[in-house]
């Protein structure tokens, strides 16, 4: 039962990153072309893990690239929400 549950997991994470990696804009991706990293992600374990950790730019704890303010472009202007937005609060 325990090695069905293992082998589940596996085809799992490695169809999510397989999707994951097609869905992924090429300016996000780090360390190789999107086309190895679609090659490096059929790799059982291994692949899907080095796709999350490494692959992928701008996510937290990820190796593969920078995020936030440190990365060289600005932050976005202005308030990110309504409740932000001391305009729309006048207007309450």
């Amino acid at each position: 039962m325990l090695r069905v549950v293992f082998i589940a997991l596996v085809v799992f994470a490695t169809i999510y990153a397989l999707v994951d990696c097609l869905q992924t804009d090429r300016r996000r991706v780090a360390v190789m072309p999107k086309g190895v990293w679609l090659i490096v992600a059929l790799v059982p374990v291994l692949g899907p893990a080095a796709w999350f950790f490494i692959g992928r730019s701008g996510t937290l704890g990820g190796w593969g690239g920078r995020s936030g303010p440190s990365n060289g472009r600005p932050s976005p202007p202005g308030p990110r929400g309504p409740d932000d937005d001391p305009d729309f609060l006048r207007k309450l």
